[in-house]
């Protein structure tokens, strides 16, 4: 169980991160919970009081508080002794570099915020804490499912469901979105966004052309979207060098 806070006094920010979050963690099937606090004073009483947290979202500038966030940073480190939990600062302002280095968080976001943003800061705790697997799981119903990665040949979007491609020919179907799940278990795992109906696991590509991919297994040829054969083949060729290094 992952325990999460989001201290911030845009409830707008607090939704958007707590959404962001929960739809990356579900989909890797890792339990979690995540507490939301307007006011950097309320987070500092729970704290007080014993409660523990392994990842926060703290705003640095609260406009109704006195304390912002990397004061209460600082209490957290030097205080309350936790030098455990990965801090993420948020603000709308890039002045704080110095101030944010004696508090060593984990990473830094600016306002308005992306979630591709989001999703990196996610994956780099997760692979710090040692829960990053190399499995890909999806839900059926109110079942889930875990298949290796290196199985997959290929994921398939056709209206709202997800066609799992393996290697030993079976098919599973799901719903969920293409991008959403590339981007929260995919993309750190050497597969290619080709065309917005397909991802691609590098492994399994044979041959690779402006306008298509050749799998592998079978006779299998996808088509690559024209406004994508550029980024596709740019990656294709840094997976190619990394692994030949």
């Amino acid at each position: 169980m992952i325990h999460f806070v989001i201290c911030d006094d845009e409830k707008a920010v607090c939704a958007e991160l707590e959404q962001t979050v929960t739809q990356i963690l579900t989909n890797l099937n890792i339990k979690h919970e995540i507490d939301v606090f307007f006011c950097p004073e309320e987070l500092e009483k729970q704290i007080k009081n014993g409660a523990t947290y392994d990842l926060m979202f703290l705003d640095i500038e609260y406009f109704t508080s006195k304390l912002n966030g990397i004061d209460l940073g600082k209490l957290i480190r030097d205080v309350y002794e936790n030098d455990q939990v990965a801090i993420v600062f948020i603000s709308r302002e890039t002045k704080y570099a110095l101030e944010l280095f004696e508090v060593q968080p984990l990473n830094f976001l600016i306002k308005p915020l992306q979630r591709e943003k989001i999703i990196k800061v996610i994956n780099k705790y997760l692979t710090l804490a040692g829960l990053r697997t190399k499995e890909f799981s999806y839900k059926k119903g109110r079942n889930i499912f875990k298949v290796p990665l290196g199985d997959i040949l290929y994921i398939e979007s056709i209206g709202r469901k997800l066609y799992l491609h393996l290697v030993d020919g079976k098919e599973e179907e799901f719903y969920g979105s293409l991008k959403d799940t590339y981007e929260s278990q995919l993309q750190k795992y050497d597969f290619l966004f080709i065309h917005a109906s397909y991802v691609v696991n590098y492994d399994h590509i044979s041959a690779l052309t402006f306008s298509h991919v050749r799998l592998s297994q079978g006779e299998t040829s996808l088509p690559i979207s024209k406004h994508r054969q550029e980024e596709v083949r740019a990656i294709y060729q840094k997976i190619f060098k990394r692994r030949m290094l």
